[in-house]
């Protein structure tokens, strides 16, 4: 079997001097490629250190959560432009908006996500978003880039946590839906309609260290966790684990642009 984990916050203090150990426990449950979302200019350093060390493996994003999204934020979001511009990375991310943690920055927060919006369309590259607590503002957000840039965007939306409805409008759109822990929590509800969505359009994620799945909720999520999420899918599919496997490493494959997983 071949996993790919398309969200994975490895540089988290979190994670610490056990990165080796739990990427080569991974390895072996074959979890072979890692891709790692930036969040703020802080981070940066620490992501690209992880991508030069295990070049075979990790993978990268760049872009400003929506979460660091402050009164500076024009001047770091030139900053995380120039790194984008002149890394090598496979999506802008992660971007989006939250209406979780502070709502007063929620103008803010969609600026700075139109803005990276348009560098995705310059770079013809996909998007991860973040959209906790505001799925539905987001996606209207979406509607009117793509409208105004006569484009569509593509991408994930990363930890999904909308209502059937709101799946099927961004499948309709075009994008994937990353799914993880919150598939396996009791009071996750996407267990209960996710398998009325094509599964060519859902990718596996961690978000580890966040978000761990049953029977590890509240503890640190790590890459190897990524199979608990992907045998629930199985489950809900009503397909083996080797399928349920092959297609969502393939659909990340499609998504991403990544060859020779």
């Amino acid at each position: 079997m071949n996993f790919t984990d398309t969200h994975l916050h490895l540089y988290s203090e979190e994670f610490g001097s056990d990165i080796p150990l739990l990427l080569n426990n991974a390895l072996k449950k074959g979890i072979s490629k890692f891709i790692l979302p930036n969040i703020d200019l802080d981070s940066i350093k620490p992501l690209k250190n992880l991508l030069t060390q295990y070049p075979d493996n990790c993978l990268g994003m760049m872009g400003l959560h929506p979460c660091y999204v402050k009164e500076d934020y024009k001047e770091v979001l030139n900053a995380v432009k120039q790194e984008l511009y002149n890394g090598h990375y496979k999506a802008v991310g992660e971007i989006g908006t939250d209406l979780y943690w502070d709502k007063s920055t929620y103008k803010w927060q969609a600026e700075a996500f139109i803005e990276q919006c348009n560098w995705a369309f310059d770079l013809n590259l996909p998007v991860a978003v973040h959209c906790r607590e505001s799925v539905q503002e987001t996606i209207n957000l979406v509607k009117q880039i793509n409208a105004s840039s006569k484009q569509q965007l593509r991408g994930v939306f990363h930890c999904f946590s909308g209502n059937l409805n709101q799946a099927k409008e961004l499948i309709e759109m075009g994008f994937y839906l990353g799914i993880g822990g919150v598939v396996t929590f009791k009071n996750g509800k996407i267990d209960q309609f996710i398998n009325q969505i094509p599964i060519n359009r859902i990718v596996l994620e961690t978000d580890g260290p966040y978000l761990a799945p049953a029977p590890y909720r509240g503890k640190r999520n790590d890459p190897e966790y990524i199979i608990l999420v992907a045998q629930k899918l199985a489950d809900l599919y009503q397909i083996s684990l080797n399928t349920l496997a092959e297609i969502t490493t393939n659909n990340a494959a499609q998504l991403f642009n990544i060859k020779n997983t």
